[in-house]
This record gives structure tokens, sequence and C-alpha cells, in this order.
């Protein structure tokens, strides 16, 4: 298997992360009184981080997204968070799936857990869309845009989520915290890395707006409807918190500055040919949904994705050095963490920016 492949559909439950089939089944009883089939149970091959689930019976269907078992930093794979951010934004337009029930009782399914709707559609891990017309193509991304800015405008107080995080300085704590994963890390160095936070630490903007900000947000953390190309449901919800829309929507949107055949990318690609916005018209589309003329400093969000993303890449390649990853996932992200840290270092001499 390889690709994109890696990432598609079911799969039967992977060692040391297999539910009970008589415990799923006892509790969905209880939740669900009207089952009448026995339950088949699969696991995503997505949902690398927090174990995700899909469980049917007959002709219904659900999905159980659990915490992953054995020793986790404290903060880590916090699915209570994630349940109460999908079922408060459930009362809002943001497309997201129906949540049912929360359990943080680790004598049921041996980690704590929460059942979702599963929401049918198409995800799409190629940002190119291959196979598709250039109308669905321009649907697909103008629905996207759509669903960010609906997020990013989210009244979170209303929503009682005023608590979800902290309001301010998120740029900075973010830098902090994954410039430090990389400085503190017995590993080689990347010299982009190193002029990269340098760089970055001298030109934080300052945060003139708090929102509910996804962290993920991305083509293949979404689910559309097959026949109208609208998003149906935003998913993976693990880095959720309150923090600055315009470093949320950069993350998304760090996709164009990406060459197409690196990870995921659209740049290098005929965009016009395809019906897929260029980076300028899809920014001009977000800005115009969300009240804006305009986003300062938007190279500087540009570049803090891509450092991000490095770093990200960056720590699952000291967890290969160390042996606690060893995937043909884990190797082929971790085999990022170079060609993004001089992408985005690429980005600030390509504008001037030194």
């Amino acid at each position: 298997m390889s690709g994109d492949e890696l990432y598609l559909g079911t799969e039967p439950m992977r060692n040391g992360l297999e539910l009970d089939p008589k415990a799923v089944e006892n509790y969905f009883n209880h939740l669900f009184p009207f089952l009448e089939e026995n339950l088949s149970i699969t696991q995503f091959r997505g949902g690398q981080s927090n174990p995700t689930y899909r469980v049917i019976s007959g002709k219904h269907a659900w999905v159980i997204r659990r915490k992953p078992p054995g020793p986790l930093l404290p903060s880590a794979h916090a699915i209570d968070r994630e349940y109460r951010v999908l079922s408060a934004l459930g009362k809002t337009n943001v497309p997201v799936p129906k949540t049912y029930n929360l359990c943080m009782d680790e004598n049921i399914l041996g980690t704590p857990f929460y059942v979702m709707e599963c929401v049918n559609g198409p995800v799409y891990w190629d940002a190119l869309l291959p196979g598709k017309t250039m109308e669905t193509r321009g649907v697909v991304y103008d629905s996207m845009n759509g669903s960010i800015a609906k997020l990013h405008q989210v009244d979170f107080e209303f929503l009682e989520l005023g608590d979800f995080g902290r309001p301010g300085n998120y740029v900075d704590r973010q830098l902090k915290r994954w410039g430090r994963q990389y400085l503190e890390a017995d590993f080689e160095r990347i010299l982009e890395m190193d002029l990269l936070i340098e760089w970055l630490e001298e030109r934080i903007p300052e945060q003139t707006q708090t929102s509910i900000v996804h962290g993920d947000f991305r083509l293949d953390n979404m689910v559309f409807d097959a026949e109208r190309n609208q998003v149906l449901a935003i998913l993976d919800w693990e880095l959720s918190t309150l923090g600055d829309p315009l470093a949320d929507f950069a993350y998304h949107v760090m996709q164009w500055r990406i060459p197409f055949d690196l990870h995921r990318g659209l740049a290098g690609a005929d965009l016009f040919s395809l019906g897929i916005p260029d980076e300028n018209t899809y920014l001009e589309s977000y800005c115009k949904r969300t009240g804006r003329t305009e986003i300062k400093d938007w190279d500087f969000y540009i570049i803090f994705s891509l450092f991000k993303m490095s770093a990200i890449c960056y720590g699952i390649l000291v967890r290969i050095h160390h042996g606690t990853a060893a995937s043909e996932h884990a190797l082929k992200t971790g085999s990022l963490a170079r060609p993004f840290a001089k992408l985005a270092w690429d980005q600030v001499l390509k504008k001037n920016l030194d």
C-alpha cells in the first residue's frame, strides 16, 4: 500500500488498538435501543493520533473516537475537548458531525471515548482533486473557504467556550511550543529551522481577534457531499482551541505555497485549467466572508505555518531516531521536515523579508 491509500477507508482493528466487540455492543444497546443486528467494527486508516472506528448495525452507522492506550502526556489526546467543541458547534452553521455521548469511564472500552454520527461522503486526500471537473473543484474549494469563515465568526462566548483556550498571544505560544520541541531534541539540527526561529521571534504580529481555531484545517479533514460537493462535516478537532483565526487560515492556505509534488500541495500546478482558485482569489473570498479588506503580515503567517509543519515532521523524525515510531506513515511524514524548513526559509528570501 502506498500514497494516499495509507489513509483511505477502514481496515480490521489494528493490533493493540482492538475494541472488545461485546463491550461495544452492551454500551450501544443502552445508547441506541433500536439496534436490531450484531455490530460490525472496523478501524479507520486515518485518525492516527486518536484511534477512530466505524460501528455498523444494519442500516445504521456511528463513529467511536477514543484516547489511545498506554502512557500519554497529560494534555495530549484530550477527546473530551473534541467532544465539547463538536457538541457546541453542532448548534451553529459550522458543518460538524452530530455527537451522541462522551464516556470518560476507562472500564468500558479501556480508554475514554465518544460516539458521533458517521457522515457518509468522500474524503479527498489529493489537493488537485484528480478525476473531478473544473466546476466540481471550484465548488469544493469555495465550500472549504466558506466553512472556515463560518468557524472563525462563531461567538464562542455564547457557546460557553470562553474557557476553551487562552484568548491572546496564540502565535507566540505556538512558536515557543514548537521551537522548544525542536531546540531541545537530541537530534541533528536543520539550519533553516534555526534561522526561522530567530526570524519569526522578531516579527510576531499583534493578535487583533480571537476565535475558535481548528488547528489542522485541510481538505482531508473534511467529508463532502458526493453530489453537491459541499462540506458535510469537518473532522479531527484534536488541536482546536481559542486562537488567532489568521494563523488558522494561513495553516490551511500554505498548500498554495507547497509544490504539488511534495506533499498535497498546489504550487506549480495549472490551477486555472483545473478550476482551483489561486491564492489571492482564495484569500479575497475569505476576507469578503469575514468582513476584512486585507490581512496584514500575511507572509509572516504563511512562513510560520510552514515552520510549524516542519517542526511537526521533525518531531516524528526524532521519534523514528529513538525507535518509538517506525510505521510507513511516520517515515513518510518525518522525511518532510527538511523540505518544509527549506521551503519556509525560501519564502523569506523570495519575499526579501530577511
